[in-house]
């Protein structure tokens, strides 16, 4: 399968990124995820997570989610991923289809990442309550398996788990 963003098959990874080989590929979630939140009905998801690269010092990343059972599309995320030179430091930096832009920063600590927002912003017209705060965890597990925990918190509520999902590789992208 070839990678999105790709310009060529034969783009060698940024030295940089190397810590981060460990992402790159299409990854397909292996059963539904968890949607939860005080103020909204609990709900089933697929996903689909592609992180390549073209030989920058970035990887590329789109998020594209599903409602489980009707497939109609619900979330989709895209954007970069950035690591501070000579230490452990990620960003991320997330445009959601639902206007809120994202730079979530944090630590890489061997195969997992645990990241925070540092700066939020949202359209005008963004829905209420707005989210004021993102922590994010994405690790590889002794399975193989990706898995991600997404939690949030918006004006009126505190920061607690709103997603929660597995992923398998379905191809690579190095």
């Amino acid at each position: 399968m070839a990678c999105p963003f790709s310009h060529t098959a034969s783009a060698d990874l940024n030295p940089a990124l190397l810590p981060l080989d460990w992402l790159l590929g299409t990854w397909e979630s292996d059963e539904p995820g968890e949607g939860c939140f005080t103020t909204i009905k609990p709900f089933h998801y697929t996903e689909t997570l592609t992180f390549s690269h073209v030989g920058q010092p970035v990887i590329n990343f789109t998020f594209n989610a599903f409602h489980a059972e009707t497939k109609k599309p619900l979330h989709r995320e895209c954007g970069f991923i950035r690591m501070q030179p000579g230490v452990n430091r990620v960003a991320f930096i997330i445009a959601q289809n639902s206007g809120l832009v994202e730079i979530e920063e944090g630590e890489l600590t061997a195969q997992q990442l645990n990241l925070q927002s540092q700066a939020l912003a949202r359209v005008s017209f963004a829905r209420e309550p707005h989210v004021q705060k993102i922590s994010r965890v994405i690790q590889l597990r002794p399975d193989g398996r990706l898995e991600q925990t997404v939690s949030m918190a918006t004006d009126d509520q505190p920061l607690m788990q709103h997603l929660h999902i597995t992923y398998r590789r379905q191809a690579s992208c190095t």
